[in-house]
């Protein structure tokens, strides 16, 4: 479902400001990483919202499409991937333009929306996150 090289992940996190982690991360990791500074940007677009700070609402919406686009939606593998990546990516492109609606009405149900639906997908990747570990494991003797 998602590339290999996680170097597009990569390079998409370090551009939400945390490199650091991005170098010692699986891939598995980073896109958890982007899961939970997408949320982070909803959450802060909402805060922002509810104080009528329209600059940082803008900020916080940008940095979330940024993710979406940059970082899940360009990580996405679609030949491998198949079906499910075809679904991500047509769900990424709805979340993008409801977060750009959401930024143009003012509309926290929106993003309260787009938040729900990233949850979802965001739980059901880290329920799949032990089971990774575990298929790419090395094998020992015992194991044979």
């Amino acid at each position: 479902m998602f590339t290999p090289a996680n170097h597009r992940a990569a390079a998409a996190y370090k551009r939400v400001g945390a490199d650091t982690i991005v170098h010692q991360a699986d891939p598995h990791r980073l896109v958890n990483l982007l899961f939970d500074e997408l949320l982070q940007s909803i959450a802060n677009a909402r805060g922002a919202m509810a104080r009528q700070q329209v600059a940082v609402k803008g900020a916080c919406i940008g940095r979330a499409v940024s993710i979406l686009e940059e970082g899940l939606k360009a990580s996405l593998n679609q030949p491998r991937g198949g079906e499910i990546a075809a679904n991500l990516h047509d769900l990424y492109d709805y979340c993008i333009m409801q977060l750009t609606r959401a930024n143009a009405l003012n509309s926290d149900a929106m993003l309260l929306e787009v938040r729900g639906l990233i949850e979802k997908v965001a739980d059901a990747w880290r329920q799949i996150g032990p089971i990774a570990d575990a298929a790419a494991a090395p094998r020992t003797r015992l194991d044979a």
